[in-house]
């Protein structure tokens, strides 16, 4: 039976749907799914209760579900456009601000209304439409639409702002649940995985329990209670002898290691499972918590470190390659389709260059240009050990010529090397990579503007 409240807020929402539509010049009862969600939009927008928005809510996001790629563009430009922050606003409360600086009185009621007016309208909007049930993780999803939609619209760049803003705030890393994913898991998790995979992809079932059944593997989802049993990342390990120099013996059939021979705990996967979470950071919480985790089960082990891409060394050393003609011949060389073949002739040129670019090469923020580079080192890693050729994937060899990278995690040291990073941007350097490391970490020429992930 329909509970009162329900019988009323239809009713409210029918007269409010028909009133704006009246006022748009539409017909409620023909408005298109767009239609109704820039009508739901100026209704979360009023003054209407909680039961009404949380009501509202539900219905703008099944509105834009029923969008294909066009609506959901138009839908976007408005929202950023209609709902930006009022410039004469900003202005006014500024000028309050700075007046009451000047004189001593009230400059922090000042600045509170500075950081009201300050704030973009569509903020407020995105966290009504929050009100609706499982409304966080349909906004995650909605941003993920947007991310896909930005080459071809970075119009909308301040939109993603906001949603980066938000969801930085929503998604605590505090509430952050781990749980190890084995044969036994869910089959949806099952899925969710290899959905989410998108460093090494898997193309079946069959590569998915190679990653989770061989008892020298483990794959860890951390949860949030806004996504219920939706993943947001997943970490995968592998448990080998030394440290692992090529990606093929991690991903390929083959023999089993007895956990017990194991030294050394190789995270080769690090997957944010949600496109629509991109950029929004956990810090090293879940890295501290997978190693503390595998360390407890197995104490025998001495290391701890990953097997990590390089994602923008080709793009920046064919750049380089353009001014520094020593570098062109490298880059003619490693282009040839027998690179591999010359191996051993090649990697005495190119592992000085990858240090370069690993260690010295700066954004013009002073972090480093490259952003798996600037994930670990910002976690507390140290960059170990070049590794080339290390994946022959055809992505792998369009991003960094097939070149890989280990970070080292030493316990120990972790909280050291993310302050000295997080402070003064210093690159922990360790292991074999200090040997081919420019001394001190300087840049050996001026460093080249990067891009911002």
């Amino acid at each position: 039976m329909e509970r009162r409240e329900d019988r009323h807020d239809s009713w409210l929402l029918t007269d409010l749907y028909r009133a704006l539509g009246e006022r748009r010049g539409g017909h409620p009862e023909t408005d298109t799914p767009l239609d109704q969600l820039l009508v739901a939009c100026e209704v979360l927008m009023s003054d209407v209760g909680e039961a009404s928005t949380r009501a509202v809510a539900a219905r703008a996001l099944a509105a834009y579900d029923a969008l294909d790629d066009a609506g959901r563009t138009t839908f976007f430009t408005h929202i950023t456009r209609t709902y930006d922050a009022d410039a004469d606003q900003v202005r006014a409360a500024y000028r309050r601000w700075e007046e009451a600086r000047a004189t001593g009185s009230q400059g922090e009621v000042e600045l509170v209304r500075l950081f009201d007016v300050v704030e973009p309208a569509r903020q407020q909007l995105l966290r009504r439409m929050n009100h609706a049930p499982d409304a966080t993780l349909a906004l995650v999803h909605m941003r993920a639409d947007l991310r896909r939609l930005l080459p071809a619209h970075p119009e909308l760049r301040p939109l993603d702002h906001d949603f980066h803003h938000l969801l930085t705030s929503w998604f605590n890393r505090g509430f952050l649940r781990m749980e190890e994913v084995t044969v036994d898991s869910p089959p949806a998790l099952h899925r969710h995985l290899l959905r989410g995979e998108k460093v090494h992809p898997m193309a079946s079932e069959a590569e998915l329990r190679r990653r989770i059944e061989p008892e020298d593997r483990r794959v860890y989802a951390f949860f949030h209670p806004a996504t219920g049993d939706v993943p947001l990342i997943f970490v995968e390990v592998a448990l080998v002898g030394g440290l692992p120099d090529s990606i093929a013996p991690l991903l390929d059939p083959g023999p089993a290691l007895s956990p017990a021979h194991a030294d050394t705990a190789a995270l080769y996967s690090i997957n944010n499972a949600l496109d629509g979470l991109a950029g929004v950071s956990f810090g090293s919480f879940l890295i501290k918590q997978v190693i503390e985790q595998v360390g407890e089960q197995l104490p025998h082990l001495t290391q701890f470190a990953t097997l990590s891409p390089i994602p923008g060394f080709r793009a920046w050393l064919e750049g380089r390659a353009e001014v520094e003609p020593e570098l062109a011949s490298l880059v003619t060389e490693l282009s040839n389709s027998g690179a591999v073949d010359n191996a051993e002739s090649i990697r005495p040129r190119l592992l000085p260059v990858l240090a370069r670019y690993i260690t010295a090469e700066r954004r013009p923020d002073g972090r480093p240009l490259d952003p798996v580079a600037r994930f670990h080192l910002g976690n507390g890693a140290a960059a170990w050990q070049l590794d080339w050729p290390a994946n022959a994937s055809p992505e792998a060899w369009r991003q960094s010529y097939g070149a890989m990278i280990n970070y080292r995690y030493e316990p120990d040291q972790l909280e050291r090397r993310h302050e000295d990073f997080v402070r003064r941007g210093a690159v922990a350097v360790g292991g074999p990579l200090k040997q081919d490391s420019p001394p001190n970490g300087a840049p050996q020429h001026e460093p080249s503007p990067g891009r911002t992930p």
